[in-house]
């Protein structure tokens, strides 16, 4: 049998060495002994940041919330302290962060988005630029944009995925076309899905573009209680196409079979949902400044790019990994609120963009962290 026994410890432990020391009578040099063999002589060993890097930047748990429970455990660890560590680690891991983009810049996919940020040193700019009446510098590129955001990216190959965060002034198409340019110029265009949002494209880099199938799902789930019989409709077209999907993974297509499959399949059930979905309009069934009649606007001038699967090898459904992957911002973003300075919002996206592609790459983010 195999006895597996849990036990309740603190985050982060201390042992207290008691090393003595001896002064010679003569010439008053102190000798002190030697620690115990593998103790090293510095406070802060590699588990002690990968741990407050994991709790703080995976887990959501802010330096003051950390202080006050080693201080209840009787281990003090000031948030001051929190941050000096993490910050000396982040610059021994930047060299595999940078790697990280420039792998990622290869992949077949690319997923983007981006979510709302709060950075206090970049608000409090803007605030003193207003009150001297000058216009702002800060802004990307030059311009005057006042938002802040972080974006995630994430990027696919061969069974391979990366995820990358960002953090500032720039959008998610912004932040992907700096990525993109370390792409290998006998590359070809990658893939690239995201929402029907303008700002999610990287300007003048080529990509072939699709568009989130969920996103415009979600617009007839939420107006289903007043359209429930249109709606209906189309969300049982849709579940034939993600069930069609859910087949090709489990039976392990390549990404031509794949696509062979889906043509076959889910084909023609997305044909039968264009021709009712111009019928709406045609025969003005539907008003077109409904509610109902916005969700069909929305799928019908972005259907080329909701479609690609049925055309493009590898192509995905929708951008629910890079929403996935911006929860973890968000979960930072509800604990913590905002971060003070733009050098802790970038130490935020070395630690977050390590941990995630850990999790989605199946290995333990402490390990790697540590190493």
């Amino acid at each position: 049998g195999v006895l597996v026994r849990i036990v309740g410890q603190p985050p982060l432990q201390a042992t207290v060495y008691k090393l003595q020391k001896l002064r010679c009578i003569l010439c008053g040099e102190v000798f002190t002994a030697k620690p115990p063999e593998g103790v090293g002589l510095e406070k802060y060993d590699a588990t002690a940041a990968a741990m407050i890097g994991l709790l703080k930047y995976g887990s959501g748990l802010p330096f003051n919330r950390l202080q006050g429970l080693q201080r209840n455990l009787e281990i003090p660890l000031p948030a001051s302290t929190q941050w000096d560590i993490v910050h000396a680690a982040a610059d021994e891991m930047i060299a595999a962060y940078r790697e990280l983009i420039r792998q990622a810049a290869q992949g077949d996919v690319v997923y983007n988005d981006d979510t709302t940020i709060k950075i206090l040193e970049l608000m409090g700019k803007r605030v003193r630029q207003r009150a001297l009446a000058q216009d702002p510098t800060e802004g990307a590129q030059g311009s005057d944009r006042t938002g802040m955001f972080t974006s995630g990216v994430v990027s696919t190959r061969e069974g391979r995925r990366i995820t990358l965060f960002f953090t500032g002034r720039q959008h998610a198409g912004e932040n992907l076309k700096d990525v993109l340019a370390e792409r290998a110029a006998e590359l070809g265009p990658p893939i690239q899905m995201c929402d029907g949002l303008s700002r999610n494209l990287p300007g003048e880099l080529e990509t072939i573009l699709a568009n989130c199938l969920a996103h415009s799902r979600r617009k007839f789930v939420d107006v289903f209680d007043h359209f429930s019989e249109e709606c209906r409709y189309v969300l049982e077209a849709l579940k034939v196409v993600y069930k069609n999907d859910a087949t090709a993974r489990e039976q392990m297509l390549s990404p031509e079979e794949r696509l062979s499959f889906h043509q076959a399949e889910s084909g023609p059930v997305m044909e039968e949902l264009h021709t009712w979905l111009t019928r709406q309009f045609d025969e003005h069934l539907v008003e077109p400044n409904s509610v109902l009649g916005e969700a069909i606007t929305y799928m019908l001038n972005r259907w080329k790019e909701l479609t690609l699967f049925l055309r493009q090898a590898g192509a995905p459904l929708d951008n629910n990994i890079a929403e996935r992957a911006l929860k973890k911002v968000i979960l930072h973003r509800k604990n913590a609120l905002f971060f003070k300075t733009e050098n802790g919002a970038r130490v935020g996206d070395l630690f977050m963009s390590l941990i995630y592609t850990c999790e989605l790459c199946g290995a333990n983010p402490f390990d790697y962290l540590t190493e």
